[in-house]
Parts: C-alpha cells; structure tokens; sequence
C-alpha cells in the first residue's frame, strides 16, 4: 500500500470517528439547552404522551417511566411508549419533543406504516449480519484473506440497508410528533420551533451513522479492491 493510500485510509478513519461524535455531540447540547426551557403550560412530557394518543385512539397503549438518560423508546410488542424519568416528569422542551416523538412511533405501528414494518422485519437478520459482518472483516483483515473481507463488506451492505429503513421511521416520527403537538394547541409557535430543533438534532444521530457506514464500507471497499490487485 503506497503513501497516497494510506493517507486516503487515515483520512476516512478519522471521519468514521469524528461524525459520530459531532452529531452526539449536538444532539447532547440541544438536549442540555432544550431541557432547561420550560413549556409555558408547564406540561410534562409524560403528560402531553397521554394527550397524543388518547387524541388517537391509543387508550391501551400505556406510558410509562423507566431509568436512563435519553433511553426513551416505544416497545410495539408491550404497546407501551417508555420515557426516561427527566423526559416523563419534566415540563421542558425536550420533554414534550421527546414524549411526542416517542408518540410518533406508536402512532406509525397504529397504521402500519409500511417503514416501521419493514425494519421490525429486518432486526433478526441486521443482528446477525453485524456480529458476522466484523467478525470476518477482522479475520480477513488480520490473516489478509481477501474472500473473507469481501464476504464482511457483503455483509455490512445489509446493516446499511437497516440504517437507511431506520431514516424515514425517525423522520416520520418527528414530524407526526410536531404535527400532534400543533394540533393540541397545548404550546405555542416558538416553541414548536423549539420542539423542532431538538428533534432535527436527534435524527441527525441516524443521518451520521448511515454516512458513518457508508464510509467505513468505502474504505474496506478500497483495501479489498487493493488486495485484490496485488
């Protein structure tokens, strides 16, 4: 491998490293900035969630508290919308961005979106493929078996094709959550700007890892293609 192509491989490493960690980097200030702005209603993201689906139709899908920071999820197999305690209790911004957000999901399983269903579909076969997919990048990288490397890039083409499903179910999710959040007329046009903000900030974590992907997938690309040809 020449200089020119070790520069390029340093180059898309410190890329792989860096995306990431900017875009966690925003979306942690944006939380940190948002969750200190309260609502003017003083409503909770627990309760504005309650709101959001009984305005649905979701009266048997539960809302409850769980531990963590920013560990907020909707489970489609439990029907329940889980928010973080800060998210649950709080009256901030982030709170009610978040619990709507969170909303967004269950409403998507409520209609069967076509997305939502298709990465619930993907998840056995996207786990199997990631823990393969590095376990032969490793291997062929260290024993230089060039058939193995290509089989790993192979591979990670499916996680890619998870994360790529995953950015429509993320974006549909926000902008359903500040659609019901307009719609309850429980805050007002700033802050459903606000709202709006953070939630750009947290789908850009899904945006970085898919470009964070394809570029570790380039650069494997460029050493087996190397290899290849030596």
């Amino acid at each position: 491998m020449g200089w020119e192509a070790i520069i390029s491989d340093f180059g898309l490493i410190i890329l792989t490293l860096l995306i990431p960690v900017a875009a966690s980097f925003y979306v942690k200030y944006q939380y940190s900035v948002k969750s200190k702005i309260m609502n003017m209603k003083g409503i909770t993201g627990g309760k504005i969630a309650r709101m959001i689906l009984d305005k649905n139709g979701l009266n048997d899908v539960k809302v409850q508290s769980i531990e963590g920071s920013l560990s907020d999820h909707y489970d489609p197999t439990k029907k329940v919308v889980n928010l973080s305690t800060a998210i649950y209790a709080n009256a901030s911004i982030a709170s009610i961005a978040v619990a709507a957000h969170e909303c967004g999901h269950a409403i998507q399983d409520k209609e069967n979106d076509t997305f939502m269903k298709l990465r619930s579909s993907l998840v056995p076969i996207t786990n199997i493929c990631s823990y393969a997919g590095y376990v032969a990048i490793i291997i062929g990288s260290i024993a230089t078996i060039t058939n193995l490397l290509w089989l790993g890039i192979i591979l990670m083409l499916v996680v890619l094709a998870f994360q790529l499903v995953t950015l429509p179910v993320e974006f549909g999710a926000s902008n359903r959550a500040l659609k019901e959040l307009d719609e309850t007329y429980c805050i007002g046009e700033d802050e459903i700007k606000a709202c709006k903000s953070m939630l750009i900030a947290a789908a850009l974590t899904y945006v970085a890892s898919v470009i964070t992907l394809l570029l570790e997938i380039l650069r494997l690309f460029l050493i087996a293609r190397n290899s290849d040809d030596n």
